[in-house]
C-alpha cells in the first residue's frame, strides 16, 4: 500500500517516448508517479528516480490493481499502436474510480471510442505539429502554448520600443487586447506584473490573449 504524502499521485501506463517524457517531468516537479509497462527495458531509465514501477502482462483490472494505481488522482495512458490494451486499461481505471484520465490516441476512431468512455486524449504528433507551425507564423515568439484554436499563451523577447517603459505607460491591455503574465530573465519568472512593472529588453514576455491580438501586438514591433 502506498505511503499516504500530500503530493498528487499521477499514474502512468506505457512508458514510450511520450510516457517516460511524462514521467520524467513529473518526477523532476516533485510529483509522485506509478509507472506501468509490460516491457521492462522500458521502465529502466526510472529504476533510479522515486518513480514506483512495475511490470505488467496485461491491462486486466486485477493486474492493474496489484499496482496501485487505483489510487491515483490522475491516469496517463501512453499506449500507442496497441489499440486493446489502450481502451481496456482506460476502462478498466475508470471503472477502479481514477477520476480523471487522459490518453495519447493515433487516430480519430481511437479517440472517438476514448471520448466516449470520458477520457481526455491528446494527439502528442498533430498537437506538436500545429505548435511548430504557430511558432514559424509568429514574428517573435520564442515559444506559444495554444490553449484553444483562438487563444495562446506565447513567449517572446521583450521589444527593444518597450525597454524601461512600465506597463501601465504602455497600456498594452487597453491598446492590444493582450495581458502579461510574467516575465523572465536569467531563468528567475516574475508573476508579480503590475502597472508599475518596468520592462526591460534583456528579458522574456509572457503574454496572453487571443491569437489575432497576439498577432497584432507582434507586428507592431517586428
Amino acid at each position: 500500500m502506498r505511503k499516504k504524502t500530500d503530493n498528487e499521485l499521477i499514474g502512468i501506463i506505457g512508458t514510450g517516448r511520450f510516457g517516460m517524457a511524462v514521467a520524467e517531468e513529473l518526477l523532476r516537479r516533485g510529483r509522485d508517479v506509478i509507472a506501468i509497462d509490460k516491457d521492462p527495458v522500458m521502465l529502466r531509465a526510472l529504476n533510479d528516480t522515486a518513480a514506483e514501477i512495475f511490470v505488467v502482462d496485461d491491462m486486466s483490472m486485477e493486474a492493474l490493481m496489484e499496482t496501485g494505481i487505483q489510487e491515483a488522482d490522475t491516469v496517463i495512458i501512453g499506449i500507442g499502436k496497441d489499440l486493446e490494451n489502450s481502451i481496456l486499461a482506460a476502462l478498466n481505471v475508470l471503472e477502479m474510480g481514477v477520476k480523471r484520465v487522459i490518453a495519447k490516441v493515433i487516430s480519430n476512431d481511437h479517440a472517438k471510442i476514448l471520448h466516449k468512455l470520458g477520457v481526455e486524449v491528446i494527439f502528442p504528433e498533430i498537437e506538436i505539429g500545429k505548435r511548430t507551425a504557430m511558432r514559424l507564423c509568429e514574428a517573435l515568439a520564442e515559444d506559444i502554448l495554444p490553449l484553444s484554436d483562438e487563444f495562446s499563451i506565447l513567449q517572446m523577447k521583450t521589444p527593444d520600443a518597450l525597454d524601461g517603459r512600465s506597463v501601465g505607460e504602455l497600456g498594452i491591455r487597453g491598446k492590444y487586447g493582450i495581458s502579461i503574465i510574467a516575465t523572465v530573465k536569467d531563468g528567475k519568472a516574475n508573476g508579480n506584473i503590475g502597472p508599475d512593472t518596468v520592462l526591460s529588453k534583456d528579458e522574456t514576455l509572457v503574454i496572453s490573449g487571443s491569437n489575432r491580438s497576439l498577432d497584432r501586438f507582434q507586428a507592431n514591433f517586428s
